[in-house]
This record gives C-alpha cells, sequence and structure tokens, in this order.
C-alpha cells in the first residue's frame, strides 16, 4: 500500500467507478488546495430521500486508496442510517486527509467549506473523527451547509451515546427476556465521547464495565469515575463479557477477533463494525445477537437533523430513544425470515428508500 509523501497522499489505484457501481453510489469528488495542505474528498451515496447529510472525518490515511474507500463506506453507511432512522436526509461523507492533531486550522477548514459550497447543499457536513463543533465554526465561513455548530446541537456525542444505550437495552431484552443492564459486563472498546457518554448511562444502570483506549488519560477517566476495569487495547476482545461494545473505529470484528468474543451481545457506537459482510453472517451461527451499526448509533445523525429543523435538544433524545423500537423490529424480521440481523437492517433501509423513490410527483399547476 502506498504511503503519504511530504507533498500529499500518493496517487490512487482504486478502480472508483466500478466500487460506486457496486454499491450505488451518485458522486464523488476530490479537492486540494496547495496553499494550505488540503486534501479533501466527498462521496455522495444517495440522495433520494433528501440531501445527503455525513460528517468530516480528519484522519492521517496510509493512502488515498484507503482513504476513497472510507468516504464511499462511510457515505453508504448514512444514507441506511437515515433511512431506518426515519429522517428525510440521504447519505455522504467527506474526508480530510492529513494530521488531525495541527493546530492551524481555520485555513484548512476554510477550504473544505468552499468545497462543501460547490456542491449548492447536495452535501451537508457535521462533526466526526477527528473534527470538532469549533472546525464546523471555521467551515461555516464558507458555507451554510454545515450543522453541529456551537450553541445549537454542538457535539452529537451525548444524543448518539442515548440512542446506543437503549439500543442495547433492546437487545438485552430480546436476549434476555429483560432490558435490565443491572450487573451485565459490558466491554467498551474505546474511550472517546460516544464511549463517555454511553459509560455514564451504564455506570447509572449497575452495569460492570471493562474498557480499554489507545489514549491512557481517557482510559484512567473512565475508571475514575464509572469504576471501570481497564485492559490493554489487544485484551478487549478476550473478556468474558455479556456484551461487546465497539466504540472506536471500524472492523474490529474481523477474522482475528472473532474466534476470541466470548460475549452474547455486540452493541456499540462505531461505525463500520463488521470488517466485511461475512462476518455478521459468522455471528448469526455463533448465536451472537449483532445490533447493527448504523441503525444503533442513529442518533448522531437525528441530533443534526434535529438542528437543521431547530429540534429542542429533548425533541431529538426522544427520537433516538426511538432506536430501541427500531430494532425490536429488525430482530424480529431477522428471526421471521432467517436472516442475519445485519441484513434485516438493509432490508428496512431499502424498502425505505425504494417506498419514496416510486412516489408518483403530483402536478402542481402554473
Amino acid at each position: 500500500m502506498p504511503t503519504l509523501s511530504k507533498s500529499g497522499p500518493a496517487v490512487s489505484s482504486v478502480d472508483t467507478f466500478a466500487v460506486m457501481k457496486s454499491m450505488g453510489h451518485e458522486q464523488v469528488l476530490l479537492s486540494h488546495d496547495p496553499s494550505c495542505g488540503y486534501f479533501g474528498i466527498i462521496a455522495i451515496h444517495d440522495t433520494t430521500l433528501g440531501p445527503a447529510l455525513g460528517g468530516t472525518r480528519f484522519w492521517q490515511y496510509a493512502s488515498t486508496d484507503e482513504a476513497i474507500t472510507d468516504a464511499l463506506r462511510l457515505a453508504r453507511g448514512m444514507t441506511y442510517k437515515s433511512a431506518v432512522a426515519g429522517i428525510n436526509l440521504g447519505g455522504g461523507k467527506s474526508v480530510i486527509i492529513g494530521d488531525n492533531k495541527r493546530a492551524d486550522r481555520e485555513a484548512l477548514f476554510r477550504a473544505h467549506g468552499r468545497f462543501i459550497e460547490t456542491l449548492g447543499g447536495r452535501y451537508i457536513t457535521a462533526e466526526d473523527i477527528g473534527t470538532s463543533p469549533a472546525d464546523m465554526e471555521y467551515i461555516k465561513l464558507e458555507t451554510d451547509h454545515v450543522a453541529g455548530l456551537l450553541g445549537l446541537s454542538g457535539d452529537p456525542s451525548p444524543v448518539t451515546a442515548y440512542g446506543v444505550y437503549f439500543g442495547m437495552k433492546a437487545a438485552a431484552r430480546v436476549r434476555w427476556g429483560s432490558d435490565s443492564l443491572a450487573g451485565k459486563a459490558v466491554a467498551v472498546q474505546g474511550a472517546g465521547k460516544v464511549a463517555y457518554y454511553l459509560m455514564q448511562h451504564l455506570h447509572a444502570e449497575g452495569a460492570r464495565i471493562i474498557v480499554t483506549d489507545i489514549d491512557a488519560e481517557k482510559v484512567k477517566r473512565a475508571a475514575e469515575e464509572f469504576g471501570a476495569q481497564s485492559v490493554p487495547p489487544n485484551a478487549i476482545y478476550d473478556q468474558e463479557t455479556d456484551i461487546y461494545a465497539p466504540c472506536a473505529l471500524g472492523a474490529t470484528i474481523n477474522d482475528d477477533t472473532l474466534p476470541r468474543l466470548k460475549v452474547q451481545i455486540i452493541a456499540g457506537g462505531a461505525n463500520n463494525q463488521l470488517a466485511e459482510d461475512r462476518h455478521g453472517d459468522e455471528l448469526e451461527k455463533r448465536r451472537i445477537l449483532y445490533a447493527p451499526d448504523y441503525v444503533i448509533n442513529g442518533g448522531g445523525v437525528i441530533n443534526v437533523y434535529g438542528e437543521l429543523h431547530r429540534w429542542p435538544v429533548e425533541r431529538a433524545k426522544k427520537k433516538a430513544g426511538e432506536i430501541y423500537d427500531t430494532l425490536l423490529r429488525i430482530f424480529e424480521i431477522s428471526q421471521r425470515e432467517r436472516i442475519p440481523t445485519y441484513r434485516a437492517a438493509d432490508r428496512l433501509a431499502e424498502q425505505r428508500v425504494a417506498a419514496v423513490a416510486g412516489l408518483d410527483r403530483m402536478w402542481m399547476g402554473k
């Protein structure tokens, strides 16, 4: 895999058109501003339900191959996430390639805002990994097509975590006949913002938390505030717990980790938790109940949708709480049709997009 050079990312060899065709994307765009070292990608998957919404991820990708693939996959996930959440948005995603710890951020994010503005509202961005509400304010200087702003919905993490918590309770109800998490052991992979608020809910209900993160300070905070037991990052997959909650980067359910998991439920806030679809099939065979990622972590997109429509925070939280019922419906489809839960979720999302796409337009006159 080619690596980044000092002058920017290596040239991509991904057959982008082939990937777009196979996954149903509408548009992929790349932009470069040499004045501030900006390299950005925007992927738009589907705008049937409304403008494409998806956060901006700022990450030091190994190559443009990796960055494009991530943007495409995440954009598709946003289409499904919005569809299942019952909101009128399509799916998109943008990535900025670079060091997300850099301090000089204004020019970089203003360049990103200008890139977004060229799409004329087809794409709306918000916060994601490596970005913050303050970064969104810089984007706002160049375009109105941005959410997650300071003083409005801001950080979506609390609402996302609230939805993950209720989704976890729905999974518990199906697996154990009760949605109580008191006394249950939960292995939380990652201790970032969503994980922190999730652990707040789990601790308040009396769950036992095992946590890991590459950032030792975040793990220390979880141990001090929630009595969480800490383990090294790679050891989280070997813990004998009731629930595994992936809350960091994706693809942590893979050929290496899956045989090591000793859990009954997987329910967490990360995107793209399955490295490949076949890992979802394998979870089904092992009778591990999987709460599909883009369903259970849909609180973030609900939060942004609420900001766009000026909802009060409590309304957004209430909508995120509906993830409980959505997951119960998905688990029921999975059981009735004898398909893995991730396929049941896809079916629900695709049905909504198809239903809206099939509506006839009314003639409104002149």
